[in-house]
């Protein structure tokens, strides 16, 4: 436990900063090329499964799983090898590292990578995307991150959260539990992208920007107004 910034800004990986669907395209050509039509729907169904039982999208639990279906031949042993040598710094979208290092965010507060998925390939490819580096090594994975917000809070305390994230029902989730501490940013990219009816996008949003690269050029007092507005009242004599 250290002492508290005045905010930490967390952002989501996979279609927040990472075109994560990008690469399920890029996987999908690889499979149909390396290993065929069939394999390649075999592939993404066990991953629809796994996504089910486990609650997180689990690429290389997929391998283990051919491995029990009897499928071990020398070649489907390398069809791992894929996503650990895949270069994801390429598949960043344009102004996440900006977005991530910005002086003036900085100055408020500390950025943190808070993220769901699996214990081994989550972290590769945090790692090899450059975003471990962009961060100094603040990186938290979990299975569910809305439900592991005391530990959030325990390991990086603020008085004030900014979570930037294309998923609305995790920016949901979160603006229940923190309330007025939490400022939600949807970036509106990848394939939970909503329309453009205001309607669509849940009330708990309290700003939209349509792709990460935007937060370079937002007004960072506009964004944190609320809380320096209640802090300034806390400090009144």
């Amino acid at each position: 436990m250290t002492s508290p910034q005045k905010v930490v800004f967390l952002f989501d990986v996979n279609n927040t900063l990472l075109d994560n669907d990008r690469v399920q395209d890029d996987l999908r050509s690889h499979l149909e090329h390396e290993f065929g039509t069939e394999t390649r729907y075999r592939y993404f169904a066990i991953l629809e499964e796994l996504y089910a039982e486990l609650g997180y999208t689990d690429y290389l639990g997929v391998s283990q799983r051919y491995r029990l279906e009897g499928m071990c031949g020398p070649r489907m042993l390398m069809m791992p090898a894929f996503l650990v040598d895949y270069p994801f710094a390429s598949r960043l979208y344009p102004g996440s590292l900006d977005a991530l290092e910005l002086e003036h965010v900085r100055s408020w507060g500390k950025t943190v990578i808070l993220s769901d998925g699996d214990v081994v390939f989550q972290p590769r490819k945090v790692q090899r995307s450059g975003l471990w580096e962009a961060v100094e090594g603040r990186v938290l994975i979990y299975i569910h991150k809305e439900q592991m917000l005391d530990d959030v809070e325990q390991r990086y305390p603020a008085r004030h959260y900014v979570m930037i994230d294309d998923k609305p029902r995790i920016l949901t989730a979160m603006k229940r539990i923190w309330g007025d501490r939490l400022t939600t940013v949807w970036a509106g990219q990848g394939h939970y992208e909503l329309d453009s009816n205001a309607s669509a996008i849940p009330p708990t949003t309290d700003f939209t920007i349509e792709r990460i690269g935007d937060l370079v050029n937002y007004d960072l007092p506009v964004l944190l107004g609320v809380f320096k507005a209640g802090h300034a009242q806390q400090e009144e004599p």
